[in-house]
């Protein structure tokens, strides 16, 4: 029981930490405008895919996840 307490605990951190980045996304200006994200605008259609972004994200979660792996 103690074990499944502990993984309740990691996981309602990881969704306050994920909801404040939710809230906050806007404010943090380098998300979503790097270098190699891919924006293609034609007339009123505008196609986003943020490859960089995504790998930011990517390498920064595989970061937080190593390190709680190492805690346990």
């Amino acid at each position: 029981m103690a074990e499944m307490g502990k993984i309740l605990v990691i996981f309602g951190i990881l969704m306050v930490a994920l909801g404040l980045f939710l809230v906050f996304w806007n404010k943090i200006p380098i998300l979503g405008k790097l270098p190699g994200d891919i924006v293609i605008r034609k007339g009123n259609f505008v196609f986003y895919f943020p490859i960089a972004t995504s790998i930011l994200i990517s390498v920064i979660l595989s970061l937080i996840f190593y390190i709680i792996g190492r805690l346990k």
